[in-house]
């Protein structure tokens, strides 16, 4: 995410027992109900336990006149323990059924807890697929500093970002950053608006009463947070990257005109990334960009990051792509390890200035040590939720790296900041997995970097 600032957290309703739903489960259940959440450090109630998913097919219609969406999920998963019930994380909407394997479930709704009892038990190891289906007019999530997120509808249409937990507003899912799938969406809407998605669009279809069907494919595994939907008129522009790469831009009809000359950079940019931070990992790159006033921040939208027309830049494209690496392929373990994300990609931002603009990353470094908000608290240990995109994150977490390059020369940060991402591709990776991994490249211990700068409370007396 670009330099958000947020304060606040998000209040996660806890899970209730199941009580009633629509069918009785079987008997002789051994297995018990998958835990409410995650136990995420700043989200505790965030994402679910005792099942792992591997795909979320989701076909949704949407009215921008009405605001209603009717959606119906087909969630592939995959049991993690004996089962007797699951749950799945869903903010409002109206659940119209779920079955198990195709048999009718019980269900029960307890805040944004959505629990699923299946006719019979499944046990550890068992693929399973669960069905919800849903109608409702979505309502977005309103952080603690105004901003929002999950489904934003506009007057002709809607667009939906979800960092950390806005896309329980418009589908059901396990909506933690550990719990990563590959996705389909298929998007049904009225004649005249175009349905934009993360991913490759593998299908556009007029139905037989007018409306226009566009379907998206997302092979790689991607966080629900991740997950985009723009509505409205969009005028597109398709280009290739890396000689292979489709990359689709889009921007709403009334900033087309001003965005279309950078959004015609972003495979050139793309390119200097690849230079930088390795292989590109995802089979489609891109950018959708919005009329301000709909999002107040850009997001690292799996592919086709997402910009209101202000903060269409190059310094935040840059930023945006660079998360294509460090968040969206190689992923937070937990929200806490969030540095992880907006550090490397703050750090982003300096090398290309350093290498494109001849400001050199060290004077980026000596500018943020000068601001006292930097220094509220360590980057990696955000105090509390409302903490998530606080300066630290961004800046102290580009400083962290800054000194680990210092440290160690030149040679061996390259190395480092082209094997991290490889080496946990379209995975999930914390904090103690970065310091050993940056350890083990070094060949040497290098606890002093980061009980100071990293972990440290206080501020060096020098930079």
């Amino acid at each position: 995410m670009s330099q958000r600032r947020r304060t606040g957290a998000l209040a996660l309703t806890a899970l209730v027992l199941l009580a009633g739903g629509c069918t009785e489960a079987g008997g002789g259940v051994r297995g018990t109900p998958g835990a409410a959440g995650l136990r995420d450090p700043l989200f505790p109630k965030l994402g679910n336990g005792g099942y792992d998913v591997g795909h979320y097919g989701l076909t949704l219609a949407y009215d921008p006149a009405s605001g209603r969406l009717d959606g119906t999920a087909e969630i592939t998963a995959r049991a993690t323990q004996d089962l007797s019930a699951f749950n799945l994380d869903l903010a409002g909407l109206t659940v119209r059924g779920a079955t198990v394997d195709g048999a009718p479930a019980a269900y029960n709704r307890a805040g944004n807890e959505l629990t699923i009892r299946p006719r019979d038990e499944l046990p550890e190891g068992r693929e399973f697929k669960a069905t919800v289906t849903y109608t409702g007019v979505p309502e977005p999530l309103t952080d603690a500093d105004g901003s929002k997120e999950g489904w934003l509808r506009t007057a002709g249409g809607a667009v939906a970002v979800g960092e950390p937990a806005g896309s329980m507003t418009w589908f059901p899912g396990n909506h933690h950053p550990s719990d990563k799938a590959s996705y389909d969406l298929t998007l049904t809407v009225p004649a005249g608006l175009d349905a934009l998605s993360n991913g490759v669009r593998t299908a556009r279809r007029t139905e037989e009463d007018g409306r226009v069907t566009t379907v998206w494919h997302v092979p790689e595994p991607m966080a629900s947070y991740l997950a985009t939907v723009a509505i409205g008129r969009y005028e597109t522009g398709t280009a290739t990257a890396l000689g292979s790469v489709p990359v689709l831009t889009a921007a709403e009809a009334p900033v087309a005109a001003g965005s279309a000359a950078l959004r015609a950079e972003v495979p050139e940019l793309l390119a200097r990334q690849v230079k930088r931070f390795g292989p590109y990992p995802f089979s489609a790159a891109g950018a959708l960009v919005t009329k301000d006033g709909t999002l107040d921040y850009a997001l690292e939208t799996q592919t086709r990051p997402i910009f209101p027309a202000g903060s269409f830049e190059r310094t935040t494209l840059l930023h945006e792509q660079a998360h294509q690496w460090f968040g969206d392929s190689v992923t937070p373990g937990t929200w806490r390890d969030i540095w992880l994300n907006e550090g490397f990609a703050t750090y982003a931002e300096w090398l290309y200035s350093e290498e494109y603009e001849h400001v050199p990353a060290r004077t980026h470094f000596e500018r943020a040590f000068a601001q006292d908000a930097n220094w509220a608290f360590p980057p990696a240990s955000p105090p509390t939720a409302g903490d998530l995109f606080s300066p630290p994150v961004y800046q102290r977490g580009a400083m962290v790296l800054y000194k680990l390059r210092e440290t160690v020369g030149d040679r061996v940060f390259d190395e480092i900041l082209r094997g991290w991402p490889a080496k946990y591709r379209h995975a999930n990776a914390t904090t103690d997995d970065f310091t050993a991994y940056a350890e083990s490249v070094a060949g040497r211990d290098l606890d002093g970097l980061w009980d100071v700068w990293l972990y440290g409370d206080e501020k060096p007396s020098k930079p």
